[in-house]
């Protein structure tokens, strides 16, 4: 196997481990409310919602759905290309909610369904692409980071994909706000660029230009750890 095809396997496991870790404790709240996701309206508040959840009460779905099905959807669609697949995985969302609450109570519900709505989207990404290869957002999103990741042996990969994420983890919160928010929109919840400028009031090539600063901030730091190359 090349370098890069190797790189390009290593970053994979790398991104899952941190898409997994959530990269912080909780998505930057900032970011999260500014994505148009939510419907006009009255909601339950999130501890009731958790309530019902405990209670084994259907109601517990309606109004996860009524309230945070659009957010998920947003974050499924950034993952997925066919609208079907993210509802399923929208739809799974409530399901593998039910099947841990109880014991689980969610500190923040929204980030709760949203970091379980993007592993059920990765893992149906990943059984997709063992079939085909596309330009989606998580495949742009792995060409941009590849180049600050250096190839491992296979002994050492799952170790070295759980340390680098914890790296990448660290690196993120230590970012000014600014900085964090776009990390976080575009290697989080993969928004691509036009929905990063929208969101965050500013131009396109600015956008990319930051980015591209911040990955190279990333690459020094983890260079210094011995991770990239």
């Amino acid at each position: 196997m090349g370098n890069k095809t190797r790189r390009r396997c290593d970053l994979r496991r790398v991104f899952s481990s941190f898409m997994v870790r959530g990269l912080v404790l909780c998505p930057e709240a900032q970011y999260n409310e500014s994505i148009e996701c939510t419907k006009e309206g009255e909601f339950m508040e999130d501890s009731k919602i958790i309530d019902l959840y405990w209670v084994r009460s259907q109601q517990a779905i309606a109004e996860s759905e009524n309230k945070y099905g659009a957010y998920c959807r947003t974050v499924a669609r950034n993952i997925l290309d066919r609208a079907e697949d993210a509802e399923e995985c929208v739809n799974d969302t409530w399901l593998r909610a039910w099947n841990v609450m109880p014991p689980q109570r969610p500190a923040v519900l929204q980030a709760f369904f949203g970091k379980l709505t993007r592993n059920l989207s990765l893992d149906r990404w990943r059984r997709e692409r063992a079939q085909k290869r596309g330009g989606s957002q998580v495949e742009l999103a792995l060409e941009e980071l590849e180049d600050c990741l250096a190839a491992r042996d296979r002994v050492e990969e799952k170790l070295d994909a759980k340390y680098t994420a914890g790296l990448i983890s660290d690196f993120v919160r230590g970012l000014p706000q600014q900085d964090r928010i776009l990390f976080v929109g575009r290697y989080w919840y993969l928004d691509d660029i036009q929905t990063l400028a929208r969101r965050m009031g500013m131009g396109q090539s600015q956008v990319k230009s930051r980015l591209h600063r911040i990955r190279r901030r990333l690459k020094a730091e983890l260079e210094k750890e011995g991770v990239a190359v």
